[in-house]
């Protein structure tokens, strides 16, 4: 199955959930908004000065050199008074302009004189000149940020400059993390020298938690399960009744030992695809039922680490977002100079592991096997080749 294919019929599935939460501002990076964030307000409430400088009237500063008397002096939350004919006012970044004034003469281009009773121009200002106008950025009533979007540091202050310190975000998709294998040791249950033949740590684990965490979902870690039919089938059936997603890594191709597929078809409906990308062809997904009704969606990955750090990126991330409604969860592709060299053709689609260079070209790690997680530390993105294509 091609990667389009698979990402559109895992999309089919993720209906939204349907859950909000109000959660503060503080709180609400990375989450997904669940309903539009209207303007109360205008922004800039009224006409401001962008600049320190001197408050004018146009009709007043005919000609460069012109002198005026300083009538008042305004501060950022200060309202001026009227602009007296033939005087200027002294006026910091962000203070309302006065009426009558139309232009504020920057203070680099002005002498004051007198200890500061009086102003010399050297410019003469066009109408409108460093004056920021009242609802430029924001009109009341606008829609500043929708439904859909995921927030982000920028959009939160944007919020905040609408008055809001919560927000209405996707209740957090809930997460059962399950690795299956013997073979697995946990990170400080044994040390290096102490591993038995044939054992490795569990370094998916820790990754995929991470990155569930990161899209916002509160994540249930049922840590290793034993290669067992019966143990397997108990961790997915009390995994389904409180969470929305199982997600495991391993376990899911048809070995003897991987108990993991036909777990998931005695306790609900599970769908085996080979995708045709590397690394990462194993992928499984499908449903359990609940005992009192209901299922909870399922998500195999492939045990190898760069194979399971991938197919997250490329499908569980798209599902868990569209999970949280947001609009566009797909991934986005970019085009890029390539400074380097690949001459093996694959017949699948193929990720290979890449970071920009300073010179804004890629570079790629020199080990693109599916068990070299060094590959995706070292990488900030994925290479993406068509099948047959060379570089």
């Amino acid at each position: 199955m091609s990667l389009d294919e698979a990402l559109q019929r895992l999309l089919a599935q993720a209906a939204p959930l349907g859950r909000t939460e109000i959660v503060s501002s503080f709180e609400a990076d990375r989450r997904v908004l669940a309903q539009d964030v209207m303007a109360a307000l205008q922004v800039p409430p009224v006409d401001n000065s962008a600049m320190d400088g001197w408050a004018v009237r146009v009709a007043d500063v005919p000609a460069a050199g012109t002198e005026l008397p300083v009538s008042q002096r305004i501060a950022a939350g200060q309202v001026g008074a009227p602009l007296a004919p033939g005087s200027a006012a002294r006026i910091f970044t962000g203070a309302p302009i006065p009426p009558g004034a139309d232009a504020v003469v920057m203070q680099e281009d002005s002498d004051t004189l007198d200890g500061g009773e009086r102003v010399r121009l050297r410019v003469v200002p066009p109408p409108g000149l460093a004056i920021r106008r009242a609802g430029e950025d924001i009109r009341r009533g606008a829609v500043v940020l929708r439904k859909g979007e995921r927030l982000t540091p920028a959009s939160i202050g944007l919020a905040a400059s609408m008055g809001l310190d919560a927000l209405t975000v996707a209740g957090a998709p809930r997460v059962a993390l399950l690795s299956t294998g013997d073979e697995l040791v946990m990170p400080g249950d044994l040390p290096p020298e102490a591993l038995p033949p044939g054992a490795i740590y569990n370094s998916n684990r820790f990754f995929l938690q991470l990155l569930l965490r990161r899209l916002g979902c509160q994540v249930e870690d049922l840590g290793i399960v034993p290669d067992e039919r019966g143990a397997t089938e108990a961790a997915l059936r009390s995994a389904a009744e409180d969470n929305d997603l199982i997600l495991t890594s391993g376990g899911v191709s048809v070995g003897e030992e991987d108990h993991v597929r036909p777990a998931v078809q005695a306790l609900g409906q599970l769908d085996l695809w080979k995708i045709a990308i590397k690394p990462g062809k194993p992928f499984a997904c499908g449903h359990v039922r609940r005992e009192q009704g209901g299922r909870a969606h399922f998500i195999g990955l492939p045990g190898n680490p760069v194979s399971s750090f991938v197919t997250f990126l490329l499908l569980v991330r798209p599902f868990v977002l569209a999970l949280q409604g947001m609009a566009s969860p797909a991934p986005v592709s970019i085009a890029a100079r390539a400074d380097f060299t690949w001459g093996k053709a694959e017949k699948r689609r193929e990720f290979l592991r890449a970071r920009r260079n300073a010179q804004g070209g890629l570079d790629l790690f020199e080990n693109q096997g599916s068990g070299v997680l060094t590959s995706v530390h070292w990488a900030d993105g994925l290479v993406e080749l068509a099948p047959g294509q060379t570089v």
